[in-house]
């Protein structure tokens, strides 16, 4: 349909858009998508599977069905390919646990302020502290971006071509679930990664670092990015999903703080949701402003000019955009 053409439909979509999420949601906490994989592809069988009463199951397939996550022939169900691919939890690219943060209360709380944020321009939520030391809703949300996390880790490692680098001294600032600096560590033997956080998150990232098998190349750094010292000497220094909560004079500390503790040549990399210039598209970067507009006081989702202009203003030269195709972040890397 013509963006010039009114469509009721469009407006029906965007104000039940919560029931979407909460479906989707259902169908991961109960999985569904896993026992339909496995075989349990009827009603009863499903209710039995899931610990939930047929009539429920019936009316959750059928949405879910509807729009176009399973499948249906008869009385039976089946995965869509993207149900397959990403909510069925024996599929290695299983996202599903990113519902426990993405639509958990910490989150969604602040987007029923969102008229108030947009006329004061900042958030609105009189609970919102994400920024609070230890703040509980970073564990969270480094439990449950994990996996999603890790398949950009990678993404992220091969585009560095970090496996040909040698010996790496690397800093992951805000490092959360830890799989960026994981990543790298796993493709290239030689480096060692410190990551920053805070005490109770890191011991998330220590955690996924012992499973990885590279916990005797992690260490790890706790506190505040703006206060604790982040050594020097590092050849990267990693700023995953983190400026984007800040305004620029917040970025340009955090930014001047990598200046320093990179050695002559070594890089900062910025892997985030960068809108292009004119604020037209990605679809998602876009819309991820709105996120930071709801929770945060100055945040924003920072287009590769403002991303330029703050990283020239705090030393850094050689700056590039990188796609991460097909994760829907891009990079943004400047060399000191």
């Amino acid at each position: 349909m013509a963006h010039d053409e009114p469509s009721l439909d469009a407006v029906w979509m965007l104000l039940t858009g919560y029931q979407q999420t909460a479906a989707l949601k259902a169908g991961i906490d109960l999985d569904v998508f896993t026992a339909i994989g496995e075989g349990a592809d009827t009603v009863p069988a499903l209710a039995r599977r899931c610990n939930a009463s047929e009539r429920g199951i019936r009316i959750l397939c059928d949405h879910l069905a509807v729009v176009g996550l399973l499948t249906r022939g008869g009385d039976r169900y089946g995965l869509g390919a993207t149900a397959a691919a990403f909510l069925d939890r024996r599929s290695p690219a299983f996202v599903g646990s990113a519902t426990t943060f993405i639509a958990s209360r910490y989150v969604t709380e602040t987007f029923e302020h969102l008229t108030d944020a947009v006329r004061r321009g900042g958030t609105a939520h009189p609970a919102a502290g994400s920024l609070t030391p230890e703040h509980p809703m970073w564990v969270e949300f480094a439990r449950a971006m994990g996996p999603l996390a890790s398949m950009t880790g990678m993404l992220l490692a091969n585009m560095l071509d970090v496996e040909k680098a040698g010996p790496s001294k690397v800093l992951d600032v805000a490092a959360g679930h830890g799989m960026f600096g994981i990543a790298i560590a796993r493709a290239n033997p030689q480096a060692e990664i410190t990551g920053l956080d805070w005490a109770n998150v890191l011991a998330v990232a220590r955690e996924n670092a012992a499973a990885a098998g590279v916990a005797g190349r992690y260490r790890t750094i706790a506190g505040s990015a703006f206060e604790v010292d982040w050594g020097t000497g590092y050849d990267l220094v990693l700023l995953p999903n983190f400026l984007h909560h800040f305004d620029v004079a917040g970025c340009e500390t955090i930014l001047a703080r990598a200046h320093a503790a990179l050695r002559p040549g070594g890089r900062v990399v910025i892997p985030e949701f960068v809108p292009d210039d004119d604020r037209r598209g990605p679809a998602g970067a876009v819309s991820f402003a709105l996120v930071m507009l709801a929770g945060t006081p100055g945040g924003d989702a920072y287009t590769f000019s403002e991303y330029s202009s703050m990283l020239a203003r705090t030393g850094f030269a050689d700056v590039a955009l990188h796609e991460l195709t097909p994760s829907p972040q891009r990079v943004v890397i400047a060399r000191r």
